[in-house]
């Protein structure tokens, strides 16, 4: 700025300052997009839709919990994809908030984190799975039902502001022929920092109940 002024002071000012200044202006503007956009972009992740820190959210590929939201950055503790442990990888990655405006995020639009699970058991052949199907459901739902009538309740909550119709939190069993028998998959509802615990919940409680059902041969869980 300086150099500028006493260039103006020497030589004048130019006879096309109006153009000067709006090539300086635009070529500013590109320079500095990706800051102008991230800053834009904070507004919006603020915003009644937005994230929050503690939040489990998917950025660009990205699942992880929301340490820190800047006014230019959001940093996420990585912990992989839902399909994986959930645990963190303990690396923080680092996300410029113009994502909020040109690309998209996934969070989970309640405070109880919920997400589907499934877990599957095989069945051999020449045994009925009907049996093991009724007794396997009654246990779901014994051991989900508190997780599902709270997330029916916060769904209610969040569907009634978009005038949407209210989904089911009630657990699910479908059945899958093989050629070795019939796959039996378990879909019910849990918190996304307790899926895991859930799960081997589950399948102790499956285990001790076809163990002591009766004599036939057992289904088996995948390893």
């Amino acid at each position: 700025m300086g150099v500028l002024l006493v260039a103006f002071v020497i030589f004048g000012m130019p006879s096309q300052t109006p153009t000067v200044i709006g090539l300086a202006g635009a070529g500013l503007t590109v320079a500095l997009k990706d800051f102008i956009v991230g800053f834009v972009g904070w507004f919006v992740l603020m915003g009644r839709n937005g994230i929050r820190v503690g939040d489990w959210v998917e950025i660009n590929g990205v699942g992880g919990e929301v340490v820190e939201i800047g006014l230019l950055r959001t940093v996420l503790l990585e912990t992989g994809n839902w399909t994986d442990s959930g645990h963190p990888t303990g690396r923080k990655v680092t996300f410029v908030n113009s994502f909020a405006i040109e690309g998209h995020y996934f969070n989970f639009s309640t405070s109880g984190q919920w997400l589907w699970d499934e877990i599957t058991l095989s069945v051999s052949t020449g045994q009925n799975p009907y049996p093991v199907i009724e007794a396997i459901h009654k246990l779901v739902v014994k051991e989900t039902q508190e997780n599902t009538r709270m997330a029916e309740e916060e769904w209610q909550k969040a569907t009634t502001r978009y005038r949407v119709k209210s989904f089911s939190a009630k657990p699910a069993i479908n059945l899958r022929p093989t050629g070795g028998g019939v796959e039996i998959h378990v879909r019910y509802i849990t918190r996304a920092q307790n899926r895991q615990a859930t799960r081997a919940r589950l399948y102790e409680a499956i285990v001790e109940l076809l163990h002591g059902k009766d004599t036939q041969p057992a289904p088996t869980l995948p390893s």
